[in-house]
C-alpha cells in the first residue's frame, strides 16, 4: 500500500519546499519598455518585503558566476539563440526556494513573455496571485526612453529601435493579459502619471491581498 510514498529524504525536503512555493504570493508584473515597472518593483519591495526576480538579472548572474549551467547559457546566448524556456523555469524555481521562507511574496518581472510560459510555470513552480499590468500609452513609453536614452547611452534607446520594441512588446503581451484576464487576476494600473501616483493604486491592489 505504501508504493507511493517517498522514502528518499531529499526527495521529501523537496516536495514540502515546493509545497511552500504553492502557498507563497506570486505575481507576475508586465508592463512595457519605459512604463516604469521597475521602479514599481523596488517600491514594493521598500514597502512589502517581497523578493524582485527579474529572468533578465538571473540569466546575467548565472552567466557571470561561472557555473556549468552559466557556461551552457554563455554559448546559447553568443550564437543568438533562445534561453530553453526549461532552464529560464529551473533558475526562477532555484531562485524562488532560496527565499521562500524569509521573503512576504514574489516579484517575477517580465515575466511571462507568452501564454505557454505561464502555463509551464504553473505546472513546474506554482500558481500566480496577481498580474500586475503596468500599463503606458506608446507616446509615453516613447518619451521616457528617449529621455532615458540622453543619459544612457544605451543604444537601444532610439525611436526605431524603440518603435520596433514596442510593437514586439504589445504582440507578445496581449494573449498574456487576455489569458489571466479571464481568470480574474489582472490588476491594471494606469502609468502614465509621477511614480507616487502610480504607486498608490499598485499599494490598493496589494493591500487587498493581506
Amino acid at each position: 500500500m505504501g508504493c507511493c510514498l517517498s522514502s528518499d529524504p531529499q526527495e521529501e525536503g523537496d516536495r514540502k519546499t515546493g509545497d511552500k512555493l504553492k502557498k507563497a504570493k506570486i505575481i507576475f508584473v508586465v508592463g512595457g519598455p519605459g512604463s516604469g515597472k521597475g521602479t514599481q518593483c523596488e517600491k514594493i519591495v521598500q514597502k512589502y518585503g517581497y523578493t524582485h526576480l527579474s529572468t533578465g538579472d538571473l540569466l546575467r548572474a548565472e552567466v557571470s558566476s561561472g557555473s556549468s549551467r552559466g557556461k551552457m547559457l554563455s554559448s546559447i546566448m553568443e550564437k543568438g539563440e533562445l534561453v530553453p524556456l526549461e532552464t529560464v523555469l529551473d533558475m526562477l524555481r532555484d531562485a524562488m526556494l532560496a527565499k521562500v521562507d524569509s521573503s512576504n511574496g514574489f516579484l517575477i518581472d517580465g515575466y511571462p513573455r507568452e501564454v505557454k510560459q505561464g502555463e509551464e510555470f504553473e505546472r513546474k513552480i506554482a500558481q500566480p496571485t496577481l498580474l500586475l499590468y503596468v500599463d503606458a500609452g506608446p507616446e509615453t513609453m516613447t518619451q521616457r526612453l528617449l529621455k532615458r536614452g540622453e543619459t544612457s547611452g544605451r543604444v537601444d534607446d532610439n525611436e526605431e529601435t524603440i518603435k520596433k520594441r514596442l510593437e514586439t512588446y504589445y504582440k507578445a503581451t496581449e494573449p498574456v493579459i487576455s489569458f489571466y484576464d479571464k481568470r480574474g487576476i489582472v490588476r491594471k494600473v494606469n502609468a502614465e502619471g509621477s511614480v507616487d501616483t502610480v504607486f498608490s493604486q499598485v499599494c490598493t491592489y496589494l493591500d487587498s491581498l493581506k
